[in-house]
């Protein structure tokens, strides 16, 4: 069997491997859209390392953009095989992807708009939608789904098991049995690791003992902050903006998995009477039905949710939190004046509700924008992280006079030493592991860490290396 890295590699966005096998049966796993814009990949979200028409099955992760974000321009430009995923996987991929084709449709709108005003308006790459919600319809009828601990075939010699990553809703990592020259090959993804010890998800499970892996590596060289600081971290934050200073405190957030994990920890705060009593507005329509997905499969929920069901039936609500559906309120919370907290996708800022809060409240010094994970360099919100001076929303550059404040723990990502030990059972197994979905100079500061604690063989691919097994 050979795999090819056909995204993700020495990157963190648009991940996508493919395996084939020796009678030439191809799987792909994951089929994500690069979400940086490093001129260097322009082009990767409109053109393949192979013929999508060539591949007979797709494996997903999650329903992560990144990890998803490419399947509706798979099908569109050939593949007809079966889409496996767990059922969380399924239902939220039934909102993601058609959320991100009108995302593409509304900016290539907008597009044409302010060029017809400015020719030289290029914030938006793309002329045309990488896909239509057309393309997402069509994507959805070949889905198969699946429990977690369910090993199934893709193939004669091919078994896959599903199980749970606790990164987000349904995200599993992959492990596959295939039967080769009479061997079985026993090959490991780990999508993207959760953290353990977090709320709302349980805590990601070792895969069996794998003979080779391709893992995640995207905080590989860095320690989270610990749960009660994090809370005490956050309500300073709230207060100084929002109660000494007046403003608003405006935090990018992906609408599955980070925006829950938030409101769930306001919601606490607010039974606790710790919260003060502003308005806080959650700015998207998928977030608002993500939330009602996360209701629909409790096999997902830990203990920790699970009992504090019996006291708040509704985690996800309290006084004082506002759902915005319509664009005209979203609009109207761009020139409000009053202290808030508004939480809106995409978590880069590179797209989605929160770009537009940004453009009209990076530049007062009584705004607070909140970092709450990984984003890609390029990206505003990468840029912001960076300490950037100004940055370049909708054609124009905006001065950051607003306070930026970083909250890595609230990533859905494990650290170097929770990917460790999640790879622990596999030091004896693995001969070797591949680092995937992580920047280079973090994935050789993993790779070293790796190597330390015990592990044979590590390696970093580069994008389009291929190698057999």
């Amino acid at each position: 069997m050979k795999i090819k890295f056909c995204g993700a590699a020495r990157e963190v966005t648009g991940s996508c491997h493919l395996i084939t096998l020796e009678d030439g049966f191809k799987i792909l796993l994951d089929c994500g859209l690069y979400q940086g814009a490093d001129k260097n990949l322009e082009d990767f979200n409109a053109q393949w390392l192979f013929d999508p028409a060539d591949i007979d099955c797709l494996v997903l992760s999650h329903a992560h953009i990144d990890h998803a974000g490419r399947i509706p321009k798979l099908i569109k430009d050939g593949f007809r095989g079966t889409i496996h995923s767990t059922h969380a996987t399924r239902s939220l991929c039934s909102l993601m992807l058609l959320d991100s084709a009108m995302i593409q449709e509304r900016e290539v709108e907008y597009k044409r708009k302010r060029q017809s005003k400015n020719h030289n308006f290029d914030d938006i790459a793309y002329e045309e939608p990488i896909y239509t919600r057309e393309d997402v319809h069509t994507t959805m009828e070949l889905f198969t789904s699946y429990a977690y601990e369910k090993w199934f075939q893709v193939h004669p010699k091919v078994e896959v098991l599903f199980r749970d990553a606790g990164h987000i809703l349904g995200s599993a990592s992959i492990s596959l049995k295939i039967e080769e020259k009479g061997k079985v090959i026993h090959f490991g993804f780990t999508g993207d690791v959760g953290r353990p010890n977090r709320p709302i998800l349980r805590d990601p499970l070792p895969m069996p003992e794998m003979d080779y892996i391709i893992c995640e590596s995207t905080y590989g060289d860095r320690v989270h902050e610990a749960l009660p600081a994090e809370t005490t971290h956050l309500l300073n934050i709230i207060r100084h903006t929002c109660v000494e200073k007046g403003g608003k405190l405006l935090i990018p957030a992906f609408s599955v998995g980070r925006t829950q994990e938030i409101v769930y920890l306001l919601d606490q705060m607010a039974n606790q009477d710790l919260l003060p009593r502003i308005p806080v507005y959650v700015d998207s329509p998928l977030a608002v039905n993500a939330t009602t997905i996360f209701g629909s499969h409790p096999e997902c929920f830990d203990k920790e949710l699970s009992e504090y069901l019996t006291i708040d039936e509704n985690p996800f609500g309290f006084n004082g939190l506002h759902y915005v559906r319509k664009t005209e309120d979203s609009k109207k919370l761009n020139y409000s004046t009053e202290a808030s907290i508004v939480i809106a996708s995409s978590g880069m800022a590179n797209a989605g509700r929160i770009k537009h809060h940004l453009f009209h409240g990076i530049d007062d010094p009584k705004n607070t924008v909140l970092i709450v994970g990984y984003a890609a360099p390029y990206t505003p919100a990468g840029r912001l992280r960076d300490g950037a001076n100004e940055i370049k929303l909708f054609g124009e550059f905006k001065d950051v006079k607003a306070d930026i404040e970083i909250m890595d723990s609230f990533s859905a990502h494990a650290d170097k030493l929770e990917l460790v030990d999640y790879l622990r059972n596999q030091k004896k197994s693995a001969k070797k592991i591949f680092l995937v979905h992580g920047d280079y100079e973090v994935q050789k500061s993993f790779r070293g860490l790796l190597l330390g604690a015990g592990f044979a063989d590590v390696e970093i691919p580069e994008l389009g290396q291929e190698m057999e097994l």
